[in-house]
């Protein structure tokens, strides 16, 4: 048998505010109801997620995920992006809800995949559906390994404190030999991470070291999408 469809029901405080948050990212209401239960169902394209209401919920207790598989999670990624700056001026990179970038999960086959934690605190992880046949690979620096790492922690986990400790550890060790590409996707990151923690004073700090950072013009064409990274996180601190 083919054609088989998961639909996820998640948990939130607000069906409300849920629904106003995914309308913004680009998703249509397809059923709503308050009573006897508040229960909403939303949908963009083929990904349709359905919310239930609980007014004592704590976003922060949630433990509601699910995975989505997308073509092109850099595609679905700028759609969201976009819209968010639309809405709010920036990029929502800490606090809930917020976004992550795309970046690869060495515990995902290294597939590429970003999450969005909604206001109900449900992570919606998104991957790529296969990996890149273009994408190869060259073998990861020990900086560029630890980064890994640090996105398993930070990105897949939520654990942002045990990420900056991986990759501040890893900066000690090698930000003198480095290559300029590898030391700027770690301190971009080190600088989310620390705005995620709401140390401001720390996530300038790193952006101002990844700002310095020399790059030659073919570096600069494939750090496009973490330079973007740096221009999201700068308008954050601004705030």
């Amino acid at each position: 048998m083919t054609g088989e469809k998961t639909v996820p029901a998640l948990p939130c405080r607000s069906i409300d505010e849920i629904a106003e948050f995914y309308e913004m990212l680009g998703f249509t209401r397809t059923y709503y109801q308050t009573r006897p239960n508040p229960y909403v169902a939303m949908k963009r394209d083929d990904i349709e997620i359905h919310f239930f209401g609980m007014p004592d919920f704590n976003p922060e207790d949630s433990y509601g995920s699910c995975i989505v598989l997308v073509p092109d999670t850099g595609e679905l990624f700028n759609a969201f992006a976009g819209r968010m700056r639309a809405a709010y001026g920036k990029l929502l990179v800490s606090g809930i809800p917020r976004m992550t970038r795309p970046r690869k999960r060495k515990n995902v086959d290294n597939l590429s995949g970003f999450s969005v934690i909604d206001p109900g605190g449900n992570w919606i992880r998104i991957f790529a559906a296969k990996p890149d046949a273009a994408d190869t690979d060259a073998p990861l620096t020990k900086l560029a390994s630890s980064l890994r790492n640090a996105v398993v922690m930070g990105d897949s986990h939520g654990n942002h404190d045990q990420a900056a400790r991986i990759l501040d550890t890893a900066l000690r060790r090698d930000q003198d030999t480095a290559a300029p590409k590898d030391l700027l996707e770690a301190l971009a990151y080190r600088a989310e991470l620390a705005a995620r923690a709401d140390d401001h004073p720390a996530a300038r700090e790193f952006l101002t070291r990844a700002r310095q950072i020399p790059l030659n013009e073919a570096d600069q064409d494939a750090l496009s999408d973490t330079l973007t990274s740096l221009h999201d996180l700068a308008a954050v601190l601004r705030t």
